[in-house]
């Protein structure tokens, strides 16, 4: 919350004009596309991180792919963590997330410009549904993300159990699936600090449907989670 704090005040002279415009774009999401709406959130990012005292570094740009029509799968490990790939990655993405988010701050104008999907934990119709949903938009072209650990870890730079139900929207769609390692990303949001913090995104080798086309969804969730624990446990010796 402190971070927060710095953010809004060091923003304090364009913030009017900047929360005027988000809320705008999120109350009416249809009037822009999504390149529009993605320039305003990757803006938005850059200038609260400016705020914050918050540096995003990158690597693995080369690993998305050049076609839309993939998914994410990043490690979670606080709310701070779709804002930090959204200031790496150069190409729109949508969300799923947990309903329970949804009325944070930033984050709730964030997911309604993303048009992401909300999920609610106690509602496997729904979720199913969502799955669905997701798998025929990314089809058509949109990319997507989703945390297959369900919940965030924390438990700093461990990487918890992705789960294989979350790749049923991936399988679904045939579509390439791109590991994503976020290194240090509940520092700004989940520590009561205020402090410089470095936070790292980066983009893993991508597996194509035909590397994972005759695996189970719990085996495909295996190698995505040692894919990325392997890459920060590189990154954190």
């Amino acid at each position: 919350m402190r971070r927060i704090i710095m953010m809004l005040l060091r923003n304090i002279f364009r913030l009017p004009y900047i929360w005027i415009k988000f809320n705008y774009y999120a109350k009416h999401v249809d009037k822009y596309t999504e390149k529009q709406r993605y320039t305003l959130l990757k803006y938005i990012v850059r200038r609260a991180n400016t705020g914050g005292n918050v540096k995003i570094v990158s690597g693995g740009i080369e690993n998305i792919p050049k076609d839309s029509g993939f998914m994410f799968f990043p490690n979670h490990q606080g709310l701070y963590d779709v804002l930090a790939i959204i200031e790496a990655c150069p190409i729109p993405f949508s969300v799923v997330a947990k309903e329970e988010v949804a009325n944070y701050p930033l984050l709730k104008q964030t997911f309604a410009c993303m048009k992401a999907y909300m999920l609610k934990r106690d509602d496997p119709r729904q979720g199913l549904e969502v799955i669905n949903n997701v798998a025929r938009e990314v089809r058509e072209g949109r990319n997507y993300l989703i945390f297959a650990e369900g919940t965030r870890s924390k438990d700093g730079n461990k990487v918890h159990d992705f789960k294989g139900g979350s790749f049923k929207a991936a399988t679904k769609a045939k579509c390439p699936i791109v590991p994503v390692a976020l290194i240090d990303s509940f520092k700004p949001f989940d520590e009561n600090s205020t402090k410089s913090v470095t936070v790292q995104v980066h983009f893993l080798e991508s597996l194509s449907y035909e590397e994972y086309k005759d695996m189970k969804t719990n085996e495909i969730a295996k190698i995505v989670e040692d894919r990325i624990q392997e890459f920060i446990d590189q990154k954190t010796k």
